[in-house]
């Protein structure tokens, strides 16, 4: 389970919260630690937690409550204690608890419960969550420019042309662009002008009206008329033919048109964000590219870098795009430092599509394992760490160590006072097999084979365990 951070509200003399700070730092987790009447008294504005566990023995606990959720709308609550012990609270304070963590506790609860909170927040994040992963992902300077332009231009009508290799994530940006325009609430319609040949990009434009070429059984809409009150995303549109050049060209002017062999002038409301990877300056002195629809296209221009060069966005990058596939439940897998620092050398020339690509490969060969220098590919090896020199980069990679695990050590150290060897395994051991379980769909067979273990044997221990299996859950 990865590690979160947490929030802990500790009563007067509160044993039970000290000692699940311990627990909760032992497993790995961030812990900010704040007592009850400084939380009463104070702001708190950060709303990174994955939780707030409160102390039950607090006084004024409902008044309390209301206001932290207040401040930390999206930060789930966790009351600590007993609950038949505490004082009654209102039944509008108890909805806004998520949990009661009776104490004492043990480390196989403690991760249900957390593990529980991962799985709500998945269900109330939507597809919201799935567009912040797919979120420009970087502190370069240059990301930081395009940041910028993106936040100054997403709120006006004005037509943006986005530039940039291929791969470098111009659907990214023109999809950001939309979502923070007043428009958001219309329709997002990208078409791929390259991709749809050119006697038949008119009509997936425009649309056509029955019986306008052989085939047209039926009206059809254009995607002009489908992003109607929203954005209409081009995409490279430098591959678009010459005389859709010319149609394109008078929608921006005049916007109108008219569906393919119908004369009914239909007014469109749609904003224009076009897109390609193409030099349309040089385009335009080969004659391959108008020079008017350039003009109107080149508005508010964005050109995104390619990553060779903001190669200190990688180490990020890499972590952004794991976190995307675990959360879209397609497994997982860790990086060591060295093996980053391989990656961070190398000049992707498919940039961060082609980074995607390989991280989703590694995730297949090594599911939930951790990858070294020596399991990447051949053409990564005979790089040298030497050649880098970035501070930037070797400070993230460094932080990124402090959290990667290495294929010796399930833990970074022993604590203090020791550990029962035999509780902690059984523990790992148990988690790992939830674990399985969640990203298999409950699916025993599936969560074997990810474990490389005997689906027998993954019976017994999940009984030894007291997990239940898709089916048994599915009756009960």
């Amino acid at each position: 389970m990865m590690a979160q951070k947490i929030l802990l509200v500790l009563g007067v003399d509160d044993e039970a919260c000290q000692s699940l700070k311990l627990l909760l730092e032992f497993m790995g987790h961030e812990i900010v630690e704040i007592d009850f009447q400084t939380a009463k008294s104070q702001v708190l504005e950060d709303d990174s937690y994955s939780a707030t566990f409160v102390s039950e023995s607090c006084d004024g606990l409902g008044a309390f409550i209301n206001g932290l959720v207040k401040q930390l709308p999206n930060t789930p609550i966790i009351l600590v204690g007993d609950k038949e012990k505490r004082a009654k609270l209102s039944s509008s304070v108890e909805e806004k608890i998520f949990s009661v963590l009776k104490w004492p506790t043990n480390q196989i609860l403690l991760s249900e419960l957390l593990l529980n909170l991962k799985k709500q927040k998945r269900k109330q994040s939507g597809q919201r969550a799935n567009e912040l992963f797919r979120s420009l992902s970087g502190n370069s300077r240059a990301i930081q420019i395009v940041r910028k332009l993106l936040m100054q231009v997403a709120d006006s009508e004005a037509t943006v042309l986005i530039l940039g290799e291929s791969g470098t994530g111009k659907e990214v940006v023109a999809r950001n662009l939309h979502y923070h325009s007043f428009r958001k609430s219309g329709p997002f319609v990208p078409v791929n002008c390259g991709a749809i040949p050119g006697e038949l990009l008119e009509s997936e434009l425009f649309g056509h009206e029955k019986g306008a070429f052989t085939g047209a059984l039926s009206a059809r809409k254009g995607r002009f008329e489908m992003a109607e009150g929203g954005t209409l995303f081009l995409d490279e549109i430098g591959d678009m033919p010459l005389n859709m050049q010319v149609k394109i060209l008078r929608v921006l002017q005049e916007r109108t048109f008219e569906r393919v062999g119908g004369n009914k002038t239909i007014e469109c409301n749609v904003r224009i964000i076009a897109a390609t990877h193409r030099d349309l300056e040089l385009e335009i002195t080969e004659n391959r590219f108008r020079e008017d629809l350039f003009y109107r296209l080149n508005v508010f221009p964005i050109e995104l870098p390619a990553l060779r060069e903001r190669i200190e966005d990688i180490p990020v990058l890499i972590n952004d795009l794991i976190s995307r596939l675990e959360h879209e439940k397609r497994g997982s897998v860790r990086l060591t430092p060295s093996a980053v620092m391989a990656l961070c050398q190398h000049g992707w020339p498919g940039n961060v599509r082609e980074l995607a690509n390989f991280i989703e490969r590694l995730i297949i060969l090594f599911p939930y394992g951790v990858v070294d220098r020596g399991d990447l590919p051949e053409k990564f090896q005979h790089l040298d760490d030497r050649q880098l020199d970035i501070p930037d980069i070797t400070m993230i990679v460094s932080e990124m160590a402090e959290h990667t695990p290495t294929r010796q050590s399930a833990i970074d150290h022993l604590p203090a006072g020791g550990l029962d060897l035999k509780e902690h395994l059984s523990s790992l051991e148990s988690s790992l097999i939830q674990q399985a379980l969640e990203e298999c769909d409950g699916v025993v067979a599936h969560a074997a084979k990810t474990l490389r273990m005997r689906r027998t044997t993954l019976v017994e221990k999940m009984r030894k365990y007291g997990l239940q299996r898709q089916d048994e859950a599915s009756t009960t």
